[in-house]
Parts: C-alpha cells; structure tokens; sequence
C-alpha cells in the first residue's frame, strides 16, 4: 500500500524562472491546467520507508495543497489527475462517458528531497533534555506545453520547518507524530508552486492607470500584499537567440517602480514610486524581493 502511494510521487515540484513566454494569453481566457499526481524519486521512497519516516503523509497533504494553492489564484481552470479514479466512478454511475478534456499546460511535482530527523541535546547539570525535530523537504516543479510536450520551465522549491520540545514532548524520532508541522511545511511549498506557475502563464499586469494610481491583475490568494514593492517592464519586440532561431521571448525595459497600496478579491491598487520613465497598461510587473535587515552588531 505504502509503496504504491510513494511510487506515485514523482510528477509534480521543479519550478520556473519567471519568464514571459506568452504575453497574450489573456486574449483566450482561462487556460487549462492539468495537475499530475505527487510523486517521489525512488531513493527517497526507500530511504523515507527504511527509517520509517512520514514521507507518505507529506505525499498526500502536498498533492491535495498543490491544487488548492492553484485554484485559489482565480486563474486557470484546473483538471486534477490524482483524482480520475473518483471521476470515473462517478462518470459510471451517472452512465455517462468519462473525458479529462484537453489541457494547455501539465504541472508535475516531484519530491526529490526529504529529511525527517530528531536530534537530542542533553544537559546534565539541569537534568533535563530537549529534542529539535527538523523536517527539510525539496522539490522539482516541471510545466509542460501539452501540445508539443516541451518543458517551458522548471524550478526547485525547498521548504524546512523545525520544532522543539523538552524532555522528550511530542517528538518522535520515527516522524509519525501526528502534529501541523507536516502540514505547515506543504502549504508552504505548494503556495510557492502556485505562485510561480502564475507568473509564468499569467505574468502580472497593469489593467489601469490614473495619474499616478494603477491597477494590478493580481488579487487575493497570488502572493500580492499590501506595502511590497514591484518593478515595471515595458514590452518590445520578439527576441530570437541567433543560433537555434528559438524565441527568447520579448524584449523588456524597466520603466520604474510601484508600491502596493491595497488589496481587492481580484486586483490590487499601488502608486508609482521614484521616476514614471513610461509606466502604462499592458506593461508587465515582477516583484522587488525586499533584502533582509543585517544584523544588529555585538557590543
């Protein structure tokens, strides 16, 4: 039985580059996306089952999360696979035929890496021990163009939580406690995922602009929030790489930035910031990751 759930494991987590490959999409409306089942390399599935570890259950919770994040980005019709055999019960049911439909694009998520482990330090003065879980997990997210089969990105996501408990508490050292670490750690990376098979199909966009006020095609449930920053890129012409011919996608020019002044169901409204060099409908927008703060200095 454990076996036959990992073996599943190895479609879905190797992300994307936020690279623009189709700029109008939003002409055709919602694009189809299939969502493969969750799956696991094999030497992880080994590894998790010769120490017990609770690779099964971040298995399931993450191929339940993967379509839950995506569904709440409001952006693509989704056709869940993990979920066929369900369907086609109920398609026999009914007495109708079963049909999947047709995808545009196919997300597969593997689990490449994973780490369950309880380490023990141990305090004899006090009489007393504390035990530090640490769960790290990686994966691969793939995006395929279903019409050609071609991969059109992939990225890595990786995740790590930790929990500690003294003199022994909840932790296990066969990572079957039941607890919401596990579940933390894949909602986690499945927000991750959604996030960036967004912005590789549906780039972000200025919908409108008044003065110096512009709306986002970004809302609720796409990783926008309140007070980030975004840079804006003004679109050119076609790039083509002089040897294969291949599209490179098009040309982008930075024409300057904006700060997210809040939030709406489906879009969100921000003000420019420093120089306008040419901000506009259609330009397209990426967010400014902010630097972390150094660290205070030791007296």
């Amino acid at each position: 039985m454990t076996k036959s759930i990992l073996s599943s494991l190895a479609l879905a987590l190797a992300f994307f580059a936020p690279a623009v490959f189709s700029q109008d999409t939003a002409a055709g409306g919602m694009k189809v996306l299939a969502v493969g089942k969750v799956k696991a390399n094999p030497s992880i599935v080994a590894a998790a089952a010769a120490k017990r570890v609770s690779l099964e259950r971040m298995v399931e919770a993450l191929d339940g999360q993967v379509i839950s994040a995506v569904q709440q980005t409001r952006k693509f019709t989704l056709l869940a696979r993990s979920d066929a055999s369900s369907l086609v019960e109920e398609a026999a049911a009914t007495g109708k035929p079963f049909s999947f439909g047709e995808a545009n694009y196919l997300l597969v998520v593997t689990i490449d890496d994973f780490q369950d482990v309880v380490e023990t330090a141990k305090f004899a003065a006090l009489g007393k021990e504390v035990k530090r879980r640490l769960i790290r997990f990686s994966a691969v997210g793939k995006i395929y163009d279903v019409k050609t089969n071609k991969v059109i990105e992939t990225a890595n996501f990786q995740e790590q939580l930790s929990e500690v408990g003294q003199d022994g508490g909840s932790l296990r050292a066969d990572g079957d406690s039941s607890d919401s670490l596990l579940v933390g750690l894949t909602r986690a990376i499945s927000e991750k995922i959604a996030l960036r098979v967004v912005d590789v199909v549906y780039p972000a966009r200025i919908v409108a602009k008044t003065g110096a006020t512009i709306t986002i095609n970004r809302g609720d449930g796409t990783g926008i929030a309140k007070d980030q920053t975004w840079e804006v890129f003004a679109l050119g012409e076609e790039l083509k790489d002089p040897d294969t011919g291949a599209s490179l996608g098009r040309e982008e020019n930075s024409v300057g930035k904006v700060r997210i002044l809040r939030v709406n169901p489906a879009t969100a409204q921000a003000t420019v910031v420093g120089q306008d060099l040419g901000i506009s409908r259609g330009a397209i927008l990426r967010r400014v990751e902010e630097a972390p703060a150094p660290a205070p200095e030791k007296p």
